[in-house]
């Protein structure tokens, strides 16, 4: 892709609103904690403390509406604390310009490496240090910056308590991640009527397992339909894909054919009926076809064999579900089912001070687009910082300010944000600089103007970054025209300084970027090697049974659903990148996914008729699952080095079963496919190389 439509790809993405479900109780109850904070500290202490109380109240709140499954009053209570040390640091040292440069240059590189913790972690460090920018202006002493500090901290506490007083659909977003996953079944059981083979995306599911991991505190008040769905889920899958694929034994047309669809049309009619009782809290409603669907007779008199076991365990796993997803009042899990189920724990943020470490040290490479964005962000902040005190329009954080805070480790992000940030802060510091100067609001009016101004940016927040920064920019504005700072800055002087803190951002990365095209091979490798992993895993359980509560069995499968997770992502930041492809171009791409993902689709074939414990050993099945060991672990590194990845020793052990193949319905069948999805990998490749 070229620059030119690698810009203009990005400014439309960054400048889209979306259609999102907005959360008008949960935007008021944040609006109202920073009213209250700054309600408070102006009466009490003047419009100075105010001023740093409410960004302490607004900053807390934004972090509550981050994407994290931790207590929202942690993460208020976290985010409040840390910008008060950011200020209270940056005040000690902001008389002293080169000691304060070199702060900002230190805190600022810490914030980029946060990254490495994940994107709620980074956001927050980011807008410490914007934060940080403006707050540090306003204390005369030490003293005033501690009180000031405080303040900032107690906007925080403020705001994780109204969240404990005042809940708002209370467990709402885990609810939402197991529904989304049951959803995302029920679609996949519709589309496998017409499409035998469909792909099905794992990210619901992997998304509904993170929200399953619960805290201490969390785990003794989880509602008691929230246990057990997810597992439930999970295992039906594998059910619908072999009950539906003609390769287990369903011709593709006739009567066994129309039954299947039947019995598919029934299960995403449950399951999207236990979706929206676990997302409401409400009875589940099965509609009364599907019912009947699944209670017929006929099952059994129509399907045979593979198929016929397949409806029956899709029969009593749909009732599990049913069942589980019933709202009651206890918390010891699914009634009839003996004590709770063991949950994922989540451990407290202290003790995440370890992991956090190990992950930051990880990315101290220079391959490492964390580290680069670490490098980046630093350099692009200290130097706004500089150009906006040489620069004669007064309050020159604006430039640091917007650089800091639309900056990311990738490309397309890092310029779509710049885009929107520039275009929202247009309209909002006009609309709000044309109030200032047209109505001279005092300090009250105008901090009843900068709560307005937040509720509308925590509303809209989800629907675009365009929209919410026109919000912020006026809520800026109005914030530090309480104090009365910035009442001589023109719109031309804010809008000038965001621009030129989106430039030094876009070139930053021009200059030094961290493209993810030359990565994608990795990537790509990464997901053979955990795939073929799998499928080793799965192929060994027909020599050695165990059932199919596994646990190496579940953790290939988990491992192999992060690499096709990490892979997709790349491939899609890669889609807009300004670079020419590196040994693998986007058709190739697209050839070697729809193979990994055939070949996924096929070994979760065979774990859907993994021999239960005690049932006669099949002795070929453990050839088979080394042959796959070593060829998907020597193909991966032949992707990884740019090769021909080769399959020789499957290929050899199918060349041994030609005469003598093993005795199950699905094996020998099984393995041919996964080869014939491992040569797919190979000519994508090839076809790649020689485009080159």
């Amino acid at each position: 892709m070229s620059w030119l439509r690698a810009l203009k790809e990005t400014a439309r993405s960054g400048l889209t609103v979306e259609r999102q479900r907005l959360d008008p109780l949960v935007a008021a109850r944040a609006a109202l904690g920073l009213a209250l904070v700054m309600g408070f500290s102006l009466a009490l202490f003047g419009p100075a403390v105010a001023v740093s109380s409410a960004f302490g109240a607004f900053q807390a709140a934004i972090a509550t509406f981050q994407r994290s499954w931790r207590p929202r009053p942690t993460l208020a209570l976290a985010s409040g604390a840390s910008l008060a040390l950011s200020t209270f640091f940056g005040y000690l040292t902001g008389a002293h310009g080169a000691l304060f440069l070199a702060l900002l240059l230190l805190w600022t590189f810490l914030s980029g490496l946060a990254w490495a913790a994940g994107p709620t972690a980074g956001i927050i460090a980011s807008s410490n240090v914007a934060m940080m920018l403006v707050t540090v202006t306003l204390p005369t002493s030490v003293a005033t910056a501690a009180g000031h500090a405080a303040m900032i901290f107690a906007g925080g506490v403020v705001q994780a308590v109204l969240v404990v007083v005042l809940p708002v659909r209370r467990w709402g977003p885990q609810r939402d991640a197991l529904a989304d996953a049951l959803a995302a079944e029920a679609d996949y059981a519709r589309r496998l009527r017409h499409d035998p083979v469909a792909p099905f995306d794992p990210l619901p599911l992997m998304t509904a397992r993170s929200a399953a991991a619960v805290t201490p505190g969390q785990a003794r008040r989880r509602p008691a339909e929230l246990h057990g769905a997810r597992g439930l889920a999970e295992r039906i899958r594998p059910v619908l894909a072999s009950l539906a694929d003609p390769a287990v034994g369903v011709p593709e047309e006739g009567p066994e054919r129309a039954r299947v669809r039947e019995l598919l049309a029934a299960a995403g009619a449950v399951l999207d009926a236990a979706a929206h009782a676990i997302r409401h809290g409400e009875p589940v409603a099965i509609p009364a076809p599907a019912v009947a669907a699944l209670r017929t007779p006929d099952t059994g008199a129509i399907l045979t064999g593979p198929s016929r076991r397949a409806a029956v365990r899709l029969a009593a796993l749909l009732g599990d579900v049913v069942e589980t997803a019933e709202p009651r009042p206890e918390t010891t899990g699914p009634p009839g089912r003996g004590p709770a189920r063991p949950t994922r724990a989540r451990p407290p943020l202290v003790r995440l001070a370890p992991v956090v470490a190990a992950e930051v040290r990880a990315e101290l490479r220079r391959d490492s687009p964390v580290l680069r964005h670490a490098v980046r962000v630093s350099a692009v902040t200290a130097t706004g910082y500089l150009l906006g005190g040489v620069l004669p329009f007064g309050h020159g954080y604006w430039a640091p300010m917007a650089s800091v805070m639309v900056m990311r480790p990738d490309f397309s992000q890092t310029y779509a944000r710049s885009v929107a940030r520039f275009g929202g802060t247009l309209v909002g510091v006009a609309l709000a600089t044309a109030v200032v100067r047209s109505a001279h609001p005092g300090a009250y009016l105008s901090a009843g103007l900068a709560v307005v101004c937040a509720f509308g940016m925590y509303l809209l927040m989800r629907t675009g970054y365009a929209a919410g920064q026109v919000f912020v920019a006026a809520y800026v504005v109005f914030l530090l025209g309480m104090e009365g700072a910035g009442l001589t800055q023109t719109v031309r002087d804010r809008v000038t300084l965001t621009l030129l803190g989106g430039l030094l951002a876009m070139l930053a990365y021009a200059v030094y970027p961290a493209w993810e095209t030359p990565r994608l091979r990795g990537r790509l490798a990464d997901w053979l090697e955990s795939v073929g992993a799998y499928a080793a895993v799965v192929t060994a359980r027909y020599a050695d049974p165990a059932g199919t509560g596994s646990p190496d069995v579940r953790e290939a499968l988990l491992n192999t659903r992060a690499a096709r997770v990490a892979w997709q992502e790349a491939v899609e930041r890669a889609t807009h990148e300004p670079v020419r492809h590196r040994g693998l171009s986007h058709a190739a791409a697209e050839q070697a996914d729809h193979a990994l993902a055939e070949f996924g689709r096929v070994a979760m074939l065979l774990e859907a008729h993994l021999p239960e414990r005690g049932a006669p050993r099949l002795p070929a099945a453990a050839a088979l699952a080394e042959s796959l060991r070593r060829a998907t672990e020597r193909g991966a590194r032949e992707v990884r080095e740019g090769g021909e990845p080769r399959w020789d020793a499957l290929r050899e052990t199918l060349d041994t079963w030609s005469a003598d193949p093993p005795d199950h319905f699905l094996l020998h069948k099984g393995a041919a496919l996964l080869l014939e999805a491992l040569d797919e990998v190979t000519t994508s490749l090839m076809a790649s190389t020689r485009a080159r």
